[in-house]
């Protein structure tokens, strides 16, 4: 198994293959982030041409809505996404999101979705029916969050590789991609995270990008305060030009 910078260099000459290759493909397919969420759950053990014949259905009917479906008894929904397959499990599926969603944030996805990453994602995990590969792609997909979906297509390939072993399972393919730093939140040059090191997580550190030439991008005392963090990052190249104690403040 590929382990240390050598898997590093492999990702990233893998990705760039990929992408020269292909090129972006503005995955997912979705006019809004509701219709997102909904293919997430009818991509479930089916065709994603059969996913798009259900959609149609739905748009059709005008119903491609949280609050129309959420109105919707799960029978009728049944019937609009029966070309998905599996319909009556589906439609039970799509309730329980949509329940989940109005009872904890009255049907606002905006609202849902500015919630931190790893707690989001332990909510979605906790609805009837999503499991990790869902989970994550409405958190990405739907909601721009910062997480790495793991699906068939990445086991095989990493597997011909020797990047993974047979045995791993989702969360252990995951942490290949994703571990060191996790990303929480962004808010112009400020990162906030959780900081994986030798001795534990850091949760929240703070970091200041810095600039080429010279130039040093700074956050705000405002800034800083506003985030109510304990632990400021630099990177040492920034501190090795020297910039002087009133920079550094």
């Amino acid at each position: 198994m590929v382990r240390g910078k050598q898997l590093s260099n492999t990702l990233k000459k893998i990705y760039k293959k990929l992408f020269t290759a292909f090129g972006p493909q503005h995955w997912w397919p979705g006019d809004t982030p509701f219709e997102v969420i909904v293919g997430a759950i009818l991509t479930q053990n089916t065709a994603w041409t059969n996913v798009e014949k259900a959609i149609h259905n739905l748009k059709k009917a005008r119903l491609l809505t949280p609050r129309k479906m959420h109105d919707l008894s799960q029978a009728e929904l049944a019937k609009y996404i029966r070309p998905a397959g599996y319909f009556n499990i589906k439609a039970k599926r799509l309730k329980h999101f949509l329940n989940y969603l109005f009872d904890n944030y009255g049907g606002s996805l905006n609202r849902m979705f500015k919630k931190r990453t790893d707690a989001l994602r332990r909510e979605l995990l906790s609805v009837n029916g999503i499991g990790p590969e869902t989970a994550d792609s409405i958190l990405l997909y739907a909601g721009n969050h910062p997480v790495f979906v793991v699906d068939a297509y990445t086991k095989r390939i990493f597997l011909s590789h020797q990047v993974i072993k047979e045995d791993m399972d989702y969360h252990d393919i995951q942490k290949l991609f994703m571990e060191k730093f996790t990303l929480i939140a962004a808010s112009g040059v400020a990162r906030a995270g959780i900081l994986k090191t030798a001795h534990g997580s850091v949760e929240t550190p703070f970091f200041m990008p810095c600039a080429t030439k010279g130039s040093v991008k700074l956050l705000s005392n405002e800034e800083v305060e506003k985030a109510g963090t304990e632990c400021m990052i630099s990177n040492a190249f920034v501190l090795s030009m020297k910039p002087g104690v009133e920079v550094i403040e």
